[in-house]
Order: C-alpha cells, then sequence, then structure tokens
C-alpha cells in the first residue's frame, strides 16, 4: 500500500511528476551580507506570470506536497537530497506501519492518548530534500543563546514542578524526564516564569492551557501542518492578502501584507502575527516581518523574532517560499528555510476563512468546569489534590 493522504476533506490532485522535476533543482544560491548573515536567493522563474495590473502573480491556493522534516536527520549527514529509492523505502516503510490499531492496556490515558492516531492525519509522500532548513548546510537550527537556554530551563522546571505529585513522574515515564516524583509542589500556585504557551498540569484560567487549546496555534512562520497547511493568496493593485487553512482542528488565519512603502509600525505596537511590510525584487515579493508579541512562540522565539520571506513563482504551478528566521536573543546565528509549494486544484479544495475552531469549542469550557470540579471534591474530602492527576503529557500509565 501506498502512503497517501487520508484526510478526505483535503483530497488534492498532486502534480507528482513535475513536482519532482522541480524539487530536482540545482541547491539554491547563496550570498553573504557585509554583517555575515547569509542570503539564500531566490530562483529564478521559468515562466513569468502577470495580474492584470502589471506585478508577479502569486495568486491561488498552494500547499507542500511533500513531507519534508525541518531539521536533517542524523543519518544523512551533509547531504542536501534523497536518491528515488531512498525515498521509496521510506514511503514503503511508513505505509506499512500507519499505526491504527496501536492500543495500550485498555482503561488507561495511554490508551486513550492514541485517540488521534494516522487516521486523522494526511501521510504525504517523503520529498526530495532532506530537511527544509537550507542554511545552515548542516540542515540544522543553530544552537541557541544561553539567554534562551536559561529561559527554556525555566520553562521546564516550572512544568515538572506541577506534576511531580502525578503516576507520571511516579513510574519515570518520559513526561517526567528530568523530573522527581515529589508530592504537590509549592508551585502549585504560581504564575509560570513567562507568558504560558504550553499545556500546563492546572487549569486555573484559560491560560493554563496550550495554544492549541486556545485555537490560538497560528504562527509564523508556518510551514503547514499534519493535515496539509494550504495558503491562498490573494493579489489586489497594492495589496496581498495571505490566508492560512487548516492549522489543528481549523484554526485558520489571515494576514495582510502592506505594500505601500511605508515603515513598521512603532515598537511598542505588538501583533500576533507581527507587521507584514512587502516589496518587490524583480519577480520575488519580498516580505519583512516584526513587531511579534510575547504570547507567541516559535522554536522559542517570541517578540524579537524577525522574518525575511521570498515568494517567487517559479512556473504556473509552483511557488517557491524562502524564509529567513533572525533571534538574537534565541539563536547564534539566523536560518533559512526553503519550500516548493504545488498549486492546487481550486474546484476541488475550499478553504475556510473563518476561524472554525472556535464554533462550538466545547473543550476548553469543559476543562475548566473538571478542574473546579475536582478543587470542590478536594477541598470536601471527595478526591485526591488534582496536582496528583497528569492532565498534561497523556502518559501517566494510568
Amino acid at each position: 500500500m501506498r502512503v497517501i493522504n487520508v484526510t478526505r476533506r483535503y483530497t488534492s490532485i498532486v502534480l507528482f511528476s513535475a513536482a519532482i522535476v522541480q524539487l530536482a533543482a540545482a541547491a539554491p544560491l547563496m550570498a553573504q551580507t557585509p554583517g555575515g548573515t547569509v542570503i539564500v536567493k531566490a530562483s529564478t522563474p521559468k515562466v513569468v506570470l502577470k495580474t492584470p495590473w502589471g506585478e508577479p502573480d502569486l495568486q491561488g491556493v498552494w500547499k507542500d506536497d511533500f513531507q519534508i522534516p525541518l531539521q536533517r536527520p542524523p543519518q544523512y549527514a551533509d547531504r542536501e537530497f534523497l536518491s528515488d529509492e531512498e525515498r521509496k523505502t521510506i514511503d514503503d516503510k511508513r505505509a506499512a506501519s500507519l499505526g491504527r490499531d496501536n492500543r495500550r492496556e485498555r482503561g488507561t490515558e495511554k490508551d486513550v492518548a492514541g485517540a488521534y492516531n494516522s487516521v486523522f492525519i494526511s501521510q504525504k509522500y517523503t520529498g526530495r530534500r532532506t530537511s527544509m532548513i537550507v542554511d545552515p548546510p548542516n540542515g540544522q537550527i543553530p544552537p541557541r543563546t544561553p539567554e534562551a537556554e536559561k529561559a527554556a530551563a525555566a520553562d521546564r522546571e516550572y512544568r515538572l514542578a506541577l506534576i511531580q505529585a502525578t503516576q507520571t513522574c511516579k513510574n519515570k515515564d518520559r513526561g517526567c524526564e528530568g523530573g522527581t516524583y515529589a508530592g504537590p509542589s509549592p508551585r502549585w500556585n504560581e504564575l509560570p516564569p513567562r507568558y504560558n504557551v504550553g499545556r500546563l498540569n492546572r487549569h486555573d484560567g484559560p491560560d493554563d492551557g496550550s495554544l492549541g487549546d486556545r485555537c490560538m496555534s497560528g504562527i509564523l512562520p508556518d510551514f503547514g501542518g499534519a493535515v496539509g497547511g494550504f495558503t491562498r493568496i490573494v493579489q489586489t493593485p497594492g495589496g496581498i492578502s495571505l490566508f492560512y487553512e487548516p492549522l489543528g482542528q481549523g484554526q485558520t488565519f489571515q494576514r495582510n501584507v502592506v505594500m505601500n512603502g511605508s515603515p513598521h509600525l512603532p515598537a511598542e505596537i505588538r501583533q500576533w502575527w507581527g507587521d507584514s511590510r512587502g516589496r518587490w525584487e524583480g519577480n520575488t515579493l519580498v516580505v519583512d516581518v516584526t513587531n511579534f508579541n510575547h504570547k507567541t512562540d516559535f522554536q522559542g522565539s517570541r517578540e524579537n523574532r524577525h522574518l525575511i520571506e521570498r515568494f517567487t513563482r517559479i512556473d504556473e504551478n509552483t511557488l517557491e517560499y524562502i524564509v529567513t528566521i533572525e533571534d538574537p536573543t534565541v539563536w547564534t546565528r539566523p536560518w533559512t528555510v526553503k519550500q516548493e509549494l504545488t498549486r492546487q486544484d481550486e474546484s476541488l479544495n475550499r478553504i475556510y476563512y473563518e476561524p472554525r475552531c472556535h464554533e462550538g469549542n466545547y473543550g476548553l469550557p469543559a476543562l475548566l468546569a473538571g478542574a473546579r470540579a475536582d478543587d470542590t471534591a478536594f477541598a470536601e474530602g471527595r478526591g485526591p489534590h488534582p496536582a496528583t492527576k497528569d492532565n498534561t503529557t497523556c502518559d501517566s500509565g494510568e
């Protein structure tokens, strides 16, 4: 059996032969600025398509049709591409182990945690490139700064404190790696070291849930999620809008690129998806994105994140996306990701622009209501301390 997209709602016609030829193009050209930043240059279009008002035409619904890891797996070392034989071997192996019937001991949390198996997740063919990261050349995210390491350690220490009284730590499961088993932590009622974006073992308020739990998982840069990651680009004279769908369970979002040459917003004005200012460099749309707020998180980067995006339509059915990501408080150097996106048949793909995750979202209110019931039961001597229940890692073994 071949690996196919099993999510019927997002089925599309995939132009495999054309895409493979496009992916076989030579490695991207690189240049270095006087300051040392490496810039991955956009490819030269084979065909230049124009809008009626004369701008390069980037419009359409686009998706990465291939599965490529963000970082290069160690076994490929400095190899940028896979052979066709290697790709087929990987696809055959994945097709034989989709994990649809994997079960743990009946009645355990680990068994329930397997509810979202591959039946709910799209499977794509393996791409030719060994990593989406093209700079550094080793395909790895650069080392983190001491400042970022310290912040990550503080987050981890806090999260472990909140689960230290659970079976997860008692059983030394992987969810408690680095932690110890003890009674409820004195930190149970503390605020997190910085704004919480993950899932805490507590539901005192909505902010204790993860961004996904709160239908707020849309983050830039976006490389597409497990269910495909469609992007629609719409152009008007002097304006460009990008619609991202789907993320998680219908967590769509939209952003507008300001094209009038005006400067970025003042530094004190922060936005969830930042402030996008675009310009044309030949046939490439270059978008400079700054002014993110502290509540977003991409690989540990928050309000100091800076993106330089490059969109180039290589031919009628291929859009090249290159983004350089910089945050001197998190990484020791900038790094760059490249994707080749294939235009989708719009008669077979429907984009839902409203964020559907919020419609009838009873999950988060139910989590809060359940936590209050646990608090009441414990206060009345009818139940255990809420800190003894692992509601975070799905790895408690009970």
